[in-house]
């Protein structure tokens, strides 16, 4: 069965790298003096390329939701969000990464995920998986890291994210 313990997102905004554990706070409250948001510190010339990506992770089983985690990150094009999920038996490492082309003509989104399984008999598992997916602003992506939800094989992770332009 798969029990999130931690969901983690890693990502990085200009120059500097922050991890923030989703279950303790928001990025909007961290290391920020009251009443600026993370765009503020920004240069403007980065505003205008800024998006956010809204991730929904959950966990189903047997069509239920057992799990559901919602967020918002701010992100560039080609910086990476980064979500982590740590079970007791799995590790999900999953790396979005919003890429543009030609201006605004071509986008995608590059879904990487890394899982880590634990079977006391068979000893840990790793696999890898890399996905260029074309997107456009307000397409929602559905991303499974352990496969296609398939209903007799049990628990399955399901990630939702839509990538959208940042707005002040």
């Amino acid at each position: 069965m798969i029990r999130p313990v931690a969901l983690v997102f890693l990502f990085s905004l200009a120059p500097c790298v922050a991890a923030v554990y989703a279950q303790e706070q928001d990025v909007s409250q961290v290391a920020l003096p009251p009443g600026d948001t993370p765009m503020q510190n920004i240069l403007p010339r980065f505003r205008g390329r800024a998006v956010v990506m809204d991730i929904d992770a959950r966990i189903l089983e047997n069509d239920e939701i057992i799990w559901n985690e919602t967020h918002q990150k701010i992100t560039f094009p080609d910086r990476p969000v980064e979500i982590k999920l740590i079970g007791e038996n799995l590790v999900v490492l999953t790396r979005f990464t919003y890429i543009r082309r030609h201006g605004d003509r071509q986008k995608f989104l590059i879904a990487h995920g890394q899982i880590w399984m634990a079977d006391p008999s068979q000893g840990i598992h790793y696999r890898t998986s890399v996905q260029t997916i074309p997107m456009e602003f307000n397409d929602t992506i559905y991303y499974f890291p352990l496969g296609p939800l398939k209903p007799e094989a049990g628990p399955s992770i399901e990630v939702m994210l839509t990538l959208r332009p940042y707005e002040d």
